[in-house]
C-alpha cells in the first residue's frame, strides 16, 4: 500500500482563519447593520453631514460588506485548496469510495444543480474514508447539518435583494425591512461559517487517525506482505 502523505494541518489553519475572519467580519457588519436599524426607527431629522451617526453607521457597513465579500472568497478558495488536499490523503485509504473525479471538485461549486450534492459528495467520500472497512457508511448528522446551514445562506444570498433594496430605499421603512433581510442573512451566514471550520478540523483528526493505521510500505514490499495496522515484516 502506498504510504499515506502528511495531512494538510497547515492548509486547515488557513482555511479556518478565513473563515473565523469572515465570520467576524460578518458579525461586525451585522452589528452596524441593527445600530442603522435602530437609527432608522426615530424620525428623521435633517442634521450636519460631519458627525451625523446614521452617516458613520453607513459607512461602517458598506465598508464591512466589501471586507465580507472579500474574506467570503478567499475561505471559498482556501476550503477549496484543503479539500484537494484532503483528497490526497483519501486516495490512499480508500481509493475506490471516492466517487467523483478530481475536475468536479471545481465545477462541482458551479454548476447549477451540481452545486446541491456534489461538494456535500466529496466531504462524504472522506469521511467514509476516515472509517474502518467494516463502518464504512457515508453521512453523518454532523456533515447534514453543516451542509444544510451552507445551501441557506448560498440561497439567502442568491435570492435576496436586501443590498440593492437597502441601496434604493425611498423611506425608512422600506429601509428597515431590507436590513433586517441583511440581518438574518448575516446569521445564516455565521452559521454555516462556524460549521465548516468544526467539519474541517473533525476530518483532521479522523483522518489522522486513520492514516496511523496504514501499513508502511517498504521497496520490493506488496501490500499484501502486511496487515493493516502492521508494520511490514523484516526480510
Amino acid at each position: 500500500m502506498a504510504a499515506v502523505g502528511k495531512l494538510p494541518r497547515g492548509q486547515a489553519r488557513f482555511a479556518c482563519g478565513a473563515l473565523a475572519a469572515f465570520a467576524l467580519v460578518t458579525l461586525a457588519a451585522g452589528l452596524v447593520a441593527w445600530r442603522k436599524y435602530q437609527l432608522l426607527s426615530d424620525p428623521l431629522t435633517p442634521g450636519p453631514y460631519v458627525d451625523n451617526p446614521l452617516v458613520d453607521a453607513d459607512t461602517y457597513f458598506r465598508n464591512l460588506m466589501g471586507w465580507r465579500t472579500g474574506l467570503l472568497l478567499v475561505a471559498l478558495l482556501q476550503f477549496s485548496i484543503w479539500l484537494a488536499n484532503m483528497r490526497d490523503v483519501a486516495d490512499v485509504l480508500w481509493r475506490e469510495g471516492q466517487r467523483r473525479r478530481r475536475a468536479w471538485l471545481c465545477f462541482g461549486w458551479v454548476i447549477p444543480v451540481a452545486q446541491l450534492f456534489v461538494p456535500k459528495m466529496f466531504v462524504n467520500d472522506l469521511w467514509a474514508a476516515s472509517r474502518q472497512e467494516p463502518q464504512r457508511g457515508r453521512g453523518h448528522p454532523l456533515l447534514t447539518a453543516w451542509w444544510l446551514s451552507v445551501l441557506a445562506a448560498a440561497n439567502a444570498c442568491a435570492f435576496s435583494d436586501a443590498l440593492k433594496d437597502l441601496k434604493t430605499a425611498a423611506t425608512a421603512t422600506q429601509a428597515r425591512d431590507a436590513l433586517r433581510q441583511i440581518m438574518f442573512s448575516d446569521g445564516l451566514y455565521i452559521s454555516a461559517a462556524a460549521l465548516s471550520i468544526v467539519v474541517v478540523w473533525q476530518l483532521i483528526h479522523r483522518l489522522e487517525r486513520a492514516a496511523a493505521t496504514v501499513p508502511l510500505a517498504r521497496p520490493g514490499l506488496s501490500g499484501s506482505d502486511c496487515e493493516p495496522g502492521t508494520r511490514p515484516k523484516d526480510p
